[in-house]
């Protein structure tokens, strides 16, 4: 240990999740060193590209009850909102068997709904204190996140979806055509009825947002190192450095929370964890009028249209593929071809300009993060997997991984993010 009472953690990763966790150590007094080859808020983090949403009601894991139906549709259409790429199809067949399993009844997806509110819950709020403390209180707005449909009886269609929400707490507000068209103007008429989350929020710069935290925690005395974590380093059972392409570093304890590639990590940490991406896409528009108010999600199009300081930012899709596959760029074509069916003011307008941007969501089968320690070392802790909730949980994964290393008392029940629960026989010690 560094000092008495002080340890110097490496936390491996830069996105929110590592940046959270290094400002929550910095915070207590601890020495910090952040590893990553990126630059913090950079484009080549799943942290900069996401949709923007911070959503209590991000409950809905991505596989439900009768999803095996679907499943040679994902392999053969390549225009649907989830797509398999074939090629990959038997090298990803144990996490989609285990994908699943995980949703093959109510009971199941239940509970974890349950468990991603337990992370999701405070989301809103823990990033209005945290924006505000940092000074960055306008990229982060409350404004409501606002799910449209064509009627109310496609609202209805998605029951167990909604019925996840309501058991974990989302309040919400039913709007009807005349109140919809009031606070959506831009939206097109085919669209009758809405439901309105208003604890709901979203960031307007995410990239600049993860930036301004790592920055904090430097100017709070954590050092960020850019370079490429390989290894760790023992004595014993005891964790004394992480290895990297720039030389040891040496630390009393490590964080993993880089995202698609924690699982080469893990693995050498004692665990095997299965952890694919995927991977998803957003284009960024410019539309000065006609857009939305509000973060928009249409049902028809399952893709969040949020209001950006770049402009339009329209982000969904599922790809299920291997990292280092190229992107398929047809993707953002299937979003921007749902943008001008939603807004008119889109739809006339002619040679429009996209930035376009993919990345991985580091995803678990069960839809469920990987938060606590390693199976081999009580030093090497992992915080990753966050798939669609990752810049939502940010903050809160920070402070349970903070409150970890330095043995405080853990206020939430943390064990349905165990390591372990991929390991038939083990529990939890």
């Amino acid at each position: 240990m560094s000092s008495a009472g002080r340890k110097h953690t490496v936390v491996i990763g830069a996105g929110i999740v590592g940046a959270c966790t290094a400002l929550e150590l910095v915070r207590a007094g601890q020495q910090v060193t952040i590893v990553d080859l990126g630059e913090p808020g950079g484009r080549q983090a799943a942290s900069y590209g996401h949709g923007c949403w911070i959503s209590p009601g991000s409950v809905v894991p991505m596989s439900m009850p009768g999803l095996w139906k679907q499943v040679p549709g994902y392999l053969t259409n390549p225009e649907g909102p989830l797509v398999i790429r074939w090629r990959h199809f038997a090298t990803l067949a144990p996490w989609l068997l285990r994908f699943l399993w995980a949703g093959s009844t109510v009971r199941r997806v239940e509970a974890t709904a349950h468990a991603l509110a337990r992370l999701l819950r405070s989301s809103p709020d823990m990033h209005r204190g945290l924006s505000d403390e940092l000074g960055v209180s306008h990229l982060i707005r409350q404004d409501g996140l606002l799910y449209a449909y064509p009627n109310r009886q496609a609202f209805e269609r998605e029951t167990l979806s909604w019925h996840l929400r309501r058991i974990t707490g989302l309040r919400w507000r039913e709007l009807d055509k005349a109140e919809l068209a009031l606070r959506e103007p831009g939206l097109d008429k085919h669209y009758s009825f809405a439901v309105l989350a208003e604890d709901g929020a979203h960031c307007v710069d995410p990239g600049a947002y993860v930036a301004r935290i790592v920055e904090a925690a430097c100017t709070g005395g954590a050092k960020l190192v850019r370079a490429k974590a390989q290894a760790f380093a023992f004595e014993g059972e005891r964790l004394v450095g992480v290895q990297t392409d720039q030389g040891l570093i040496a630390c009393d304890a490590a964080v993993v929370a880089a995202g698609i590639w924690s699982k080469a990590l893990a693995r050498m940490a004692g665990d095997r964890i299965p952890l694919e991406s995927e991977r998803g896409y957003h284009g960024v528009v410019s539309l000065a009028d006609g857009g939305p108010r509000h973060p928009v999600m249409p049902s028809d199009g399952k893709m969040a249209n949020t209001p950006t300081t770049q402009g339009l930012r329209l982000s969904g899709q599922v790809e299920l593929a291997s990292v280092d596959t190229p992107p398929n760029w047809r993707r953002v074509d299937i979003l921007l071809e749902h943008a001008r069916k939603t807004y008119p003011a889109l739809a006339g307008m002619a040679n429009i300009k996209v930035d376009k941007w993919m990345g991985h969501r580091p995803s678990t089968p069960d839809g469920l993060p990987v938060i606590g320690r390693s199976s081999i070392s009580p030093d090497i802790f992992y915080a990753f997997g966050h798939g669609h909730v990752g810049f939502a949980s940010g903050p809160i994964t920070g402070k349970i991984i903070a409150q970890q290393i330095m043995r405080a008392p853990q206020a939430l029940d943390i064990s349905a993010y165990s390591p372990r629960r991929f390991k038939l026989g083990r529990r939890e010690p």
